[in-house]
């Protein structure tokens, strides 16, 4: 298991700065970058998740399925980033295991965020390399947002996730599609934590 995150945190950090769109003209100091690189701190431990999810992402009108989870999320060396295990409790998709990269960028103080599943995998059939990320940072008031592009039943959208935290013990994760390039967005799945 070391060695696979090992190897997807490698592959992911080298296509972290192509994804994450060109630079700006001037770098992020380096009090900012640490500030970026620890964004995600408060994710790290044992996790119960209550899971609102569309049906249907394409259909804005297909009903609302809940059920529980549990996430356990792990920090990865060196401030490269973390990952999860994330596995739904009760009769919701049985057997269904899924897990979340998150690839932090030193030179941007962007990061990039994968999501993997034993159902789908993650990674392209094509070339064996993983699924474009969601890609984007925290701002000042403690919001993160990333953005990155899905194809879903053979259609394109563009996919936001959102990140807010309200304690040291909640914290909350929205999905939005965009099928017009970001005009307008439908939010698909919240996920509401609550740390063990």
């Amino acid at each position: 298991m070391k060695k696979l995150i090992g190897a997807l945190a490698l592959a992911a950090s080298g296509a972290a700065g192509a994804v994450g769109g060109t630079a700006t003209a001037s770098a992020p100091a380096a009090a900012e970058i640490e500030r970026a690189r620890h964004a995600f701190d408060f994710l790290h431990g044992d996790w119960t998740v209550q899971n609102r999810r569309q049906s249907d992402y394409a259909n804005p009108d297909s009903p609302w399925e809940t059920f529980s989870a549990s996430n356990l999320v792990h920090a990865l060396p060196a401030g490269i980033g973390n990952f999860d295990e994330y596995r739904p409790l009760g009769d919701w998709r049985p057997g269904f295991v899924a897990m979340t990269l998150r690839v932090f960028d030193p030179t941007t103080g962007r990061w990039s965020i994968y999501w993997l599943t034993n159902r789908d995998g993650g990674l392209d059939p094509a070339t064996g390399t993983l699924l474009p990320p969601a890609v984007g940072r925290f701002d000042a008031d403690g919001v993160g947002r990333f953005e990155g592009e899905e194809v879903y039943k053979g259609r394109t959208a563009r996919v936001r996730f959102t990140w807010t935290r309200s304690s040291e013990r909640q914290a909350r994760w929205e999905q939005a599609y965009s099928w017009d390039d970001g005009t307008s967005w439908q939010t698909n799945w919240v996920m509401e934590f609550t740390r063990r």
